[in-house]
């Protein structure tokens, strides 16, 4: 009889804690687009002639900046060559420096980057989602992972929309004419 109540309380335990968590935090990429977010734009990068990624920025407003404490933002990423986790986290390690973030503040995100991100294939998508503090990674419209960290999403985003960036002709692209 113990065993058989402490199973009943386990799994019920579990199925709460399943029913909050997944209230908590978005578990699926198509509930992205019922967000009502509106694209603020797009574009391709390209290195000489070999496109590497096409890309998209939502906000609640379809405006950028936004407020990130009460508003909503996703930049999408689809791949158009191969890349692996490895070589992705240190772009984006390049990417924060050149910016002109602090090294002891980005190498904070690389471990949890390293346990979030996959190997990318022609064809994947990575979307971010910012929401108040919070940043939800996508993989092919799976969830994949989160982190909690205040002013990631923000540095995050800012490796392409910072007047900072490497890459001006694609901030333009994608803010097209917000904040330039």
């Amino acid at each position: 009889m113990y065993v058989m109540r402490s199973l009943l309380v386990f799994f019920f335990s579990t199925f709460l804690c399943f029913q909050v968590c997944s209230n908590a935090m978005p578990t699926q990429h198509s509930e992205l687009s019922k967000l009502g977010l509106v694209e603020v734009g797009s574009a391709k990068f390209t290195i000489m002639f070999w496109d590497i990624y096409d890309s998209r920025l939502y906000t609640s407003t379809g405006k950028y900046p936004v407020q990130l404490e009460s508003e909503k933002l996703v930049f999408e990423i689809t791949y158009l060559k191969d890349i692996d986790k490895d070589d992705l986290i240190e772009r984006t390690a390049e990417q924060w420096q050149h910016i002109g973030v602090n090294e002891e503040v980005f190498r904070k995100y690389l471990p949890s980057l390293k346990d979030i991100w996959p190997d990318i294939k022609a064809g994947d998508s990575l979307s971010l989602l910012v929401e108040g503090e919070q940043s939800y990674f996508y993989f092919n419209q799976q969830l994949i992972g989160s982190l909690a960290h205040q002013d990631f999403g923000q540095q995050f985003i800012d490796i392409w929309l910072s007047t900072k960036t490497s890459q001006p002709q694609l901030r333009a692209q994608l803010l097209k004419g917000n904040d330039l």
